[in-house]
Order: C-alpha cells, then sequence, then structure tokens
C-alpha cells in the first residue's frame, strides 16, 4: 500500500512538473517597450483595475501602443491565451489598436482592429516549438493617441519547469561612433540652395573646426554678402539663374574651400530641412522663452556647424479654445481677422528675429481645420490673413496638420469647440476633398513675399506624395506620428518604399520626426530606443531623404545624442543634391538592404537587420544592389574606409547586431 502511495505522490508530481500555467504577470515586464507610459502589471495604463467594454479582469499586462514584449519560450511553451482590448479608462477619445502575435518573427495572431467599447477578443493559439513570441500591439490607423491596451487573463500552458523569461535582443549600452571632429576646418551642410526671385535671402555657411574662424564667398550674385565673422550670407537675388558659388572658411590650423550652387527659381528646399521642432519635447508647455533656450542651445552645443538650421514651433503658440491655463487663453483673432498669438509667445516677430540674428530659420504650426490637433485656434477660413502674418512676422516654414478639418469635409460645425475631435477623416478618400484645403493655403504661401518651406501633415492619406507637389508643398508626412519605440520606428521603415518614386529635389517623403534624446512630450525621459535602434533610425532616414527634424530637449543633449547628430558623412547622404530616395533592394531573412543613389555616382548601402538574432554573413550579391567592378567601401558611421571589393570575386564581411545598422558608401576605383 505504501509503494502504491508513495507511486502516486511521485507521478502527481511528475504531472504538476510536466505542465502547468504561467502567467504573463509572473515575468519581467520591465523588458517591453510602449509609446507611452509604463508597462502595468494587473493594472490598466491609469494603474485602474483592468477594464474591457464593463468587464473586469485581475492580471495581465496594462500598456499603450505602439508596444512590444518577446518571450524566450525555449520550445517549452503548448499555448498563450489572452482577453484583449482597449481599456475603458480612455472614454470620450476614440482609440483604436491591433493585437498581433509573432512567433519566431512570424504572424500567427491578430485580433484586428479594436476599439473603445469592444468586448475582449479572444486570443487562443498553439505553441509547440516556438522559441520565441513576441506580443505587439500596433496602431490601429488613426494614430496612437490613447490607445489604451490590454492583455488580460493572460497566460502560457508549459510543460516541465517554468524557464520563460522576458528577453530584450538588443543591447541597451551607448556607444560611440563618430570620430571627434578635427580642428582644421571642414564646411558642411547643403551644396545646393533653393530661393525664388525677390526672396529675402538668408543662408549660414556652416563649418567644424576650431573658433575663431572666417568666411568668405566667390561669385555671389548681386545682390547678395556674407558676414566674414558669422558666415551669414543675405540679401535678395532678383535674377532667376544658377550661380556656382566659392565657399571658404579659414581659422588657424587652415583654410577649406568648397562649393555652393544656389538657384534662384521657383523651387525651394532643394534638399531636406534640418533642424527641430518643439513637439516631441515640451508638447503643450512650449513658449517663446523655450523656443529661444532651443535655439541658443542649438548653437553652443555645436550642432549648427553640422547644418542644423530650423527651429520650429509646434502647435500651442496660438489661443486654445477650452484650456484652464490663463496663459492659453484669449482672443483667437483681431477684428481683421488676423490671428492673436498666447502670452507665452506675444510679439512673433521679435521671436523670428532673434532666431534669425542667430543665423538660424524659424517654423510656425497651424491647421487647415478651425482648431489644431491641441484645440488651438486653426486657420480655416483665415488663410489669406495666416499666411501674411508668417510672412510679416519672417516665419521660414509651416507645418499644417489635418486635425480637425475632418469635421469640415463631414458636415459638422466648423467652430463648435465641443464637436470637433482631434482626428477625423471620413471621406477623405476623395483625392479633391485631400487636396483642397491644402492648395488653398499653398496658393497664399505662394503669394507671400517670402519662401515659407510648406509642410503637409497628414498622415499619408490619399497618397499624398503623388500630389503634394502640386499644392506647392515641399515635404509631407508619409504615416502616421512616430513614437520612440521599436516597433514605430520599425512599421514606419518598412512603409517607406511605396513614396519613394516621388522623392526629389524641392519634394520630401517625411517619416515624422527623430526620436533620440531626451523627449516625452511634456513627460521627459531619455528615448526608449536602444542604441543600435538609433542607429539604425537615424541611418534609415538619411537614406530616405527625409526632413530630420531633431525632437528632444537642446538642453539636454547627452555625448551620445550629440555623437548621433553630428557625423557629417551620414548627414551628407540625406543632404545629397540629387535627392533620389534610397529603396529596399534585397531582403535576406530580417536583413533588408537599402541603396540610394548619390550625386557623385557613388551609392549609400544600409544593411538593417530588423531581426532579433545577429546576422552574420559574407556578401557577394552586388549585382542585385546595382553595383559592379571594384570598389572602394567605406563605413559611414565610423569614418573610415574598411576594405576593397572586386564585385566579381570578392565577399564582404557582414556582422549586424539586432535591430542594427552597417552604413556603408560604394565608390568605383576607375
Amino acid at each position: 500500500m505504501k509503494k502504491f502511495l508513495y507511486a502516486m505522490a511521485f507521478f502527481l508530481f511528475t504531472l504538476s512538473v510536466s505542465a502547468q500555467t504561467v502567467w504573463l504577470d509572473q515575468l519581467d515586464l520591465s523588458a517591453a517597450t510602449q509609446g507611452y507610459g509604463v508597462p502595468s502589471k494587473n493594472k490598466s495604463l491609469d494603474g485602474k483595475p483592468m477594464t474591457i467594454a464593463g468587464q473586469v479582469f485581475e492580471r495581465g499586462f496594462g500598456t499603450h501602443a505602439v508596444s512590444s514584449l518577446t518571450v524566450l519560450l525555449d520550445g517549452k511553451a503548448k499555448s498563450f491565451s489572452a482577453q484583449v482590448g482597449i481599456d475603458d479608462e480612455v472614454k470620450g477619445h476614440d482609440p483604436a489598436a491591433d493585437f498581433e502575435l509573432y512567433a519566431d518573427g512570424k504572424k500567427i495572431w491578430s485580433s484586428g482592429t479594436m476599439r473603445l467599447g469592444d468586448a475582449a477578443k479572444s486570443c487562443n493559439v498553439t505553441l509547440d516549438g516556438v522559441k520565441k513570441l513576441e506580443l505587439v500591439v500596433a496602431d490601429g490607423g488613426n494614430g496612437n493617441y490613447y490607445d489604451h491596451a490590454d492583455w488580460a487573463n493572460a497566460k502560457f500552458e508549459i510543460n516541465g519547469a517554468n524557464t520563460l523569461k522576458t528577453f530584450s535582443p538588443v543591447s541597451n549600452v551607448p556607444y560611440i561612433l563618430t570620430p571627434k571632429a578635427l580642428a582644421t576646418p571642414k564646411l558642411t551642410g547643403p551644396k545646393v540652395y533653393g530661393v525664388r526671385p525677390g526672396s529675402p535671402f538668408q543662408f549660414l555657411v556652416t563649418a567644424t573646426g576650431d573658433r575663431p574662424m572666417t568666411f568668405s564667398a566667390k561669385g555671389l550674385p548681386k545682390g547678395l554678402t556674407i558676414n566674414p565673422k558669422t558666415g551669414i550670407i543675405t540679401g535678395k537675388v532678383s535674377q532667376t539663374g544658377t550661380y556656382t558659388v566659392s565657399l571658404a572658411a579659414k581659422n588657424a590650423k587652415g583654410t577649406a574651400q568648397r562649393s555652393l550652387c544656389i538657384v534662384c527659381g521657383d523651387r525651394i528646399a532643394l534638399t531636406p530641412p534640418m533642424g527641430w521642432n518643439s513637439w516631441n519635447c515640451f508638447a503643450n508647455e512650449v513658449s517663446a522663452d523655450k523656443v529661444k533656450r532651443a535655439a541658443n542651445a542649438l548653437v553652443k552645443s555645436g550642432l549648427v556647424n553640422h547644418g542644423w538650421s530650423y527651429i520650429n514651433v509646434d502647435d500651442f503658440w496660438e489661443n486654445n479654445r477650452d484650456s484652464k491655463d490663463p496663459s492659453l487663453r484669449g482672443k483667437f483673432r483681431d477684428e481683421a481677422g488676423y490671428i492673436i498669438p498666447n502670452t507665452r509667445f506675444g510679439d512673433m516677430k521679435a521671436l523670428a528675429d532673434y532666431v534669425h540674428g542667430l543665423g538660424l530659420k524659424i517654423g510656425l504650426y497651424s491647421s487647415p481645420g478651425p482648431w489644431t490637433c491641441g484645440g488651438c485656434a486653426g486657420s480655416f477660413g483665415y488663410e489669406r490673413q495666416d499666411a501674411e502674418s508668417y510672412a510679416k512676422w519672417g516665419f521660414d516654414y509651416l507645418k499644417y496638420d489635418w486635425c480637425s478639418y475632418g469635421n469640415v469635409i463631414n458636415g459638422l460645425p466648423e467652430n463648435d469647440p465641443n464637436k470637433v475631435s482631434s482626428l477625423s477623416y471620413n471621406g477623405g478618400n476623395e483625392l479633391n476633398t485631400a487636396i483642397k484645403p491644402y492648395k488653398v493655403m499653398g496658393d497664399y504661401l505662394r503669394k507671400q513675399p517670402r519662401d515659407i518651406v510648406y509642410s503637409l501633415c497628414q498622415y499619408g492619406m490619399s497618397d499624398v506624395w503623388k500630389w503634394g507637389d502640386s499644392v506647392s508643398g515641399n515635404c509631407w508626412r508619409t504615416t502616421n506620428d512616430i513614437t520612440d519605440t521599436w516597433v514605430s520606428v520599425k512599421n514606419i521603415a518598412l512603409d517607406q518604399d511605396k513614396s519613394a518614386a516621388w522623392a526629389k529635389p524641392g519634394n520630401w517623403n517625411d517619416p515624422d520626426m527623430l526620436v533620440v534624446g531626451t523627449v516625452g512630450w511634456g513627460n521627459p525621459h531619455k528615448s526608449k530606443l536602444k542604441p543600435d535602434e538609433q542607429y539604425l533610425h537615424i541611418s534609415l532616414w538619411s537614406l530616405f531623404s527625409a526632413p530630420l527634424l531633431i525632437g528632444c530637449d537642446m538642453e539636454q543633449l547627452d555625448d551620445f545624442t550629440y555623437n548621433l547628430l553630428t557625423n557629417d558623412e551620414v548627414i551628407e547622404v540625406n543632404q545629397d543634391s540629387l535627392g533620389k530616395q534610397a529603396t529596399c533592394l534585397q531582403t535576406i531573412g530580417e536583413l533588408r538592404i537599402y541603396v540610394k543613389e548619390l550625386e557623385d555616382g557613388t551609392k549609400a548601402v544600409g544593411f538593417c537587420n530588423f531581426g532579433l538574432d545577429s546576422v552574420d554573413l559574407s556578401y557577394k550579391d552586388f549585382a542585385k544592389l546595382g553595383i559592379s567592378g571594384k570598389q572602394i567601401v567605406r563605413d559611414l558611421w565610423r569614418q573610415k574606409n574598411v576594405c576593397k571589393v572586386s564585385t566579381w570575386n570578392d565577399a564582404l564581411s557582414v556582422k549586424i547586431p539586432a535591430h542594427g545598422v552597417l552604413l556603408y558608401k560604394f565608390t568605383s576605383v576607375k
């Protein structure tokens, strides 16, 4: 009898060890990345009981799109199950998200788009043999606004002892690649610059090297002069034409020279704009003082010497319709319909003059609807007055954000703050409807006696890259807003090839701002992107010929972020005068190889690893990249030649960390 009891006990013990339930909340959730906030165990993102369509759940993982959590299974998990949905705590908003599961990199389940009020959806998948499971919450197509997502009752059924653990496959240790600039002068910045006849001209000749430094320019068109101490070229060009100017920078260590092509005609922004935007850092807390401080920091840090030139004010320089902050309340417009800035800003011309005095340019923000995304006064019905104001104040850039215009086309009251949502686009697939508001403002901007770069922020709707030029646009958003998460950067990057053919000088596809450094949208924190992901992010945006707009706190630049933003050889890929956007020419597993043709006949090649495993291979498929003959291969981040290859018989050793990049330049040996 005792033997039988011992046998039964052993059997039950073995059974309990061989099959058991492991709840997701038993694992370390800190490895998760997400768009906003921090991972919440057994709570919603706001720290409340998880509640989906009125149903309360005691266990699970509360997160925010776009998010990702990887769990190492080692083939021991039998199944995963959960109840997923949008948490009720965001009532009054319009969230939408898609819950997805990836087994060893392959999508095995998707909830489809889920919205607030949808009943929790059951997820049940088998995991036999799966080594890695990634839980993803993707944006549901309308931006990741208030996408509070719950993986409720999430659990694994496993075989054997519990060895499951969450995993962050990418190192979090920053490392420096860009060599320090030399003491001798080196001219940087764009090599071509466009201006319309008679428009005020301002161009800062930028250079690295020890200060003091003097500047000169030979062959300037009539009407332009250069300040030898600052390198600022100002004046007006009346005669259309192309002018080749010889620039020089001199200090005690030597002299540098190179050419600048000034094109006086009907096109501006002949290279992608580079600078800073206030939104990802300050959001609704922006002020004139903070903008000035950002401009000062850009100059003092030395970023200006690498071509960063725009200081762009995003939303909340206007008065707000319902803010309780008195600094945001006041008359929207004067009796003639001209917009009145809020008291945080006051004299906008003085602000523009201040920024111009530093050799920089300045940008502004508005919406074709009656309200901006933040509920401030938009331009609907006052486009002429606003365009005139921007020019009179001296602004050089306008970001024009779709926002409440969706309610205009849907016939909702245009000026009723209680009936205007942050983003509505029902019916926006009608091409003429999509074009109309941007053409109205574009026409007024063209009539101003000042060049104003026109940025269309409408999230890629109606294939804006196909018609943006027709409304005088210079750049246009191709996707929804970016967040400082890997999933966000990856999804945006993989969506760029479709619009690549429309990129050219004066027309740029915009995958949104850079998410490096201290960001936070009013809640400051260091970017959630790992160092390798940040190198990949900057590399891809440079290959894409994208506008480069820093979104971080300029007064909190750490050495790693500064190093990321001051590699002149990487920036030259972005600023190349040919203006051709890179496309992916080859995919090897999770490795995607992007190629960008450059004006001098060379090619920039990005070996981009989107996978969770490092890549180590001997590469020989040069013909697929359009590369032939003998080539010098240069590592642009490390600024050194790595080898020479004869493409008919040599292999290139390629070692790339997870979510990392090798950015090379191939130069034919004649």
